[in-house]
């Protein structure tokens, strides 16, 4: 009998999804909600029985799907996406509870995202080059071949989102899917496979492996049966996948943590680079590309500050789940845990706490406050490793060489935030960042046909666009002769 949980009045299979058909395991865990820390469901447990079993049906569809003409992979694509937007109400619900991310951004941005993503890939596989190159009458062309089966391994601050910006391009490039959704959030990976379902993708094509990533996961990365292995998490997990998938030489795509840099330069617009600054403790500060490192011109420093603290003081915390509330709960008691310790030890180590500094008593639970730390000393842990939380740290700089190397001043690339009014500095400083992606005068703009992806510790690949394909496709070189002499 299959297992269901009710979330906000939402049903939710809580079994595996392999082969087509809800598979039960004979051990579970406890789901829990970080909004008032209940269980709301018991989900599967998978072992690496269940791993081999997704895999061998992903191999199994493998060869009738690669096979399918790219239109109609095209055309499943966007039946997919047109029942994640019948359902984003009750996608949006679910998620919050899930993850306690706010319902308000689900519903405006994370949720339509969602479909975004399938439809792009969807789009992108009809639009794929057809590149062709001669050489004293040689001719060579490129193909783009499914690679086989993929595993997608996907955290918990943005859960469906982030599955759907792998498994679109995966699905799209004829490649099969092995999902493996976050322990901390694993609800709506079982929606996308009703939806999947739905919109009639052939048996086995998707798979959903519920489980622990020390058990599931591991196993899924060290599979033999994987040919691409995509995963989004920390950098220490990530070491981890890849060591796993490397004794296979399976290929990976790794986004990993980020300690992005916010500059803001004396021409900058103040107002908006303040909007922007605060605007880093979206999603309770669980969010990799964060600008955690506000890096400001000393002449500016003292007014950016007092602007700084008085709007983010007016930011709200409390439900997710209500329109008003700007701040949701972090994801477990756990990590509330471990952002404290990191600015406890700030706190130690000679930083100044000018705003936050510790859990919300008044709001209870698992909510901290939006934080800001000055006058930590260089080279310390606050300033150089990922807290993912609402900690934000501040230090003021005197000219464009000091910014530069503060900004690069840690183990991370994953992106940077610039704040200026002359483009010619923004140019200059934007070629000297490491990191993937360089914003200016912006924040999380995302051009799907863009590359994105880490420098340093904070991954391996890109993706996004064409460089999707290069990674979920194997691109084959057809190089031909003359066929006679009138060619």
């Amino acid at each position: 009998m299959q297992r269901r949980a009710v979330v906000e009045d939402v049903p939710v299979a809580t079994d595996h999804w392999i082969g087509g058909e809800r598979v039960e395991s004979a051990d579970r865990f406890v789901d829990r909600s970080p909004i008032d820390e209940a269980p709301i469901a018991e989900v599967a447990r998978g072992t690496a029985r269940d791993v081999d079993a997704a895999v061998a049906a992903a191999r199994d569809a493998f060869a009738g799907w690669s096979a399918t003409a790219p239109k109609e992979r095209s055309e499943l694509l966007h039946r997919i996406a047109d029942r994640v937007e019948a359902r984003l109400e009750e996608l949006a619900r679910v998620e919050t509870r899930d993850n306690g991310s706010l319902l308000r951004s689900h519903r405006r941005s994370v949720m339509p995202r969602v479909a975004r993503n399938l439809r792009f890939f969807a789009d992108q596989l009809l639009d794929l080059p057809d590149e062709r190159f001669e050489q004293e009458r040689f001719v060579s062309r490129t193909r783009w071949e499914p690679a086989g089966v993929t595993a997608v391994i996907t955290p918990w601050n943005a859960p469906l989102m982030l599955a759907t910006w792998r498994v679109a391009p995966a699905l799209a490039a004829g490649d099969t899917v092995v999902l493996k959704p976050p322990e901390w959030a694993p609800l709506t990976a079982s929606l996308l496979a009703d939806l999947a379902r739905e919109a009639g993708l052939p048996d086995g094509v998707l798979n959903v492996v519920h489980g622990i990533g020390e058990e599931a996961g591991a196993a899924l990365a060290a599979h033999p049966g994987i040919d691409r292995l995509a995963f989004t998490g920390s950098v220490e997990t990530g070491s981890l996948v890849a060591r796993a998938a490397g004794a296979n030489l399976t290929p990976v795509s790794l986004e990993l943590g980020g300690k992005s840099p916010f500059l803001v330069f004396a021409d900058a617009d103040l107002d908006a680079a303040v909007r922007q600054a605060v605007n880093q403790y979206d999603n309770a500060g669980q969010v990799c590309l964060a600008g955690t490192r506000l890096i400001v011109e000393r002449s500016i420093y003292e007014v950016f500050v007092e602007r700084f603290t008085a709007a983010a003081a007016a930011l709200v915390q409390g439900d997710p789940r209500d329109e008003g509330t700007d701040l949701g709960p972090l994801i477990t008691r756990e990590h509330l845990e471990r952002v404290d310790g990191f600015v406890r030890r700030a706190e130690a180590d000679g930083a100044r706490i000018l705003m936050g500094g510790g859990p919300n008593e008044e709001v209870g639970g698992l909510h901290y406050r939006p934080t800001l730390i000055a006058d930590a000393p260089t080279g310390s842990e606050i300033l150089t490793k990922e807290v993912f939380g609402p900690v934000l740290t501040i230090q003021p700089f005197e000219d464009e060489d000091e910014a530069i190397g503060l900004a690069n001043a840690t183990d991370y690339g994953l992106a940077a935030i610039v704040y200026t009014g002359d483009r010619e500095r923004a140019d200059r400083v934007s070629a000297r960042l490491v990191a993937g992606t360089v914003w200016v005068n912006c924040f999380f703009v995302r051009d799907l046909r863009a590359p994105f992806g880490g420098a340093r510790r904070s991954g391996i690949g890109r993706e996004g666009g064409v460089y999707s394909f290069d990674f979920y496709a194997d691109v084959k070189n057809v190089c031909s002769a003359p066929w006679s002499k009138e060619d």
